[in-house]
């Protein structure tokens, strides 16, 4: 129904979760969950392919179940995959899937090489909509703060960045988990500095933010930008001025690349 009202806009971001505790929450082992991940993925494919879905499996069971509304695009809307190791990257290369993926930059290069091996030994673009770059949209998550000077873009992004972080990390810390650490010697995303250093924060002027998306760009081979403008603490004012200024002095750069 939402990609006929989007007259064919319509993308679909698939995941399988990440946290342990949440999932234990609702009874689901998390060793077990990529696997009954796979197989509901699977499962909603060959719904979106078919006016009478047959499908059985360990975890799904569906008998001549009627279809009655395809969606738009053929074979169906493109699906995004988001992941946080080369695993899961490597499973979204195989599939033929765009792929979004975040964390310091040895990470994320790690996760989008991953992918690319496994998307050229797949041979063929993305499915369906590959007009990006080599075939597929391959895109990095990242935080941006922009302002006139860097030292204002600081100024509103410490406090947003430090309370958004507590509260990502709220569960792991409630559960004793401290084994995720950057090479700052701290858990990764403990504050608004250690982000900063592993450049999963971008914040500054907009000659600071464009240079730094650049290099980015240049290092993981990223066609494709996630990025969150507005979180944490922010005021309203600081936060439509940073969208403001990234539309108006990031984003016409950007599009040279």
């Amino acid at each position: 129904m939402l990609d006929h009202l989007s007259h064919g806009r319509l993308d679909v971001g698939i995941g399988r979760g990440v946290s342990p505790y949440e999932m234990k929450y609702h009874k689901v082992d998390h060793d077990r969950s990529r696997d009954i991940f796979i197989d509901a993925f699977k499962c909603v494919s060959a719904g979106l392919t078919t006016d009478r879905l047959f499908y059985e499996s360990e975890h799904y069971s569906y008998k001549d179940v009627p279809i009655e509304l395809r969606p738009l695009q053929e074979p169906h809307p493109p699906f995004w995959y988001g992941s946080s190791n080369e695993i899961g990257s490597t499973w979204a290369g195989e599939q033929g899937l765009h792929f979004v993926t975040l964390g310091p930059m040895a990470t994320a290069k790690a996760n989008i090489d991953a992918y690319k091996t496994a998307l050229n030994k797949r041979g063929g673009p993305a499915s369906p909509k590959a007009e990006f770059p080599g075939g597929a949209a391959i895109g990095v998550q990242r935080h941006i703060f922009v302002a006139d000077t860097d030292a204002q873009a600081h100024r509103f992004a410490k406090p947003a960045m430090d309370i958004h972080l507590a509260h990502l990390n709220w569960l792991r810390v409630k559960h004793g988990e401290t084994g995720l650490t950057s090479r700052l010697n701290v858990p990764r995303g403990a504050n608004f500095e250690a982000c900063v250093e592993d450049r999963t924060v971008i914040a500054g002027s907009p000659a600071t933010v464009r240079a730094e998306i650049e290099r980015q760009v240049r290092e993981l081979g990223v066609n494709y930008l996630l990025t969150y403008l507005f979180l944490g603490t922010m005021s309203l004012a600081d936060a439509l001025r940073s969208l403001d200024l990234f539309r108006s002095e990031v984003m016409p750069h950007l599009a040279k690349l």
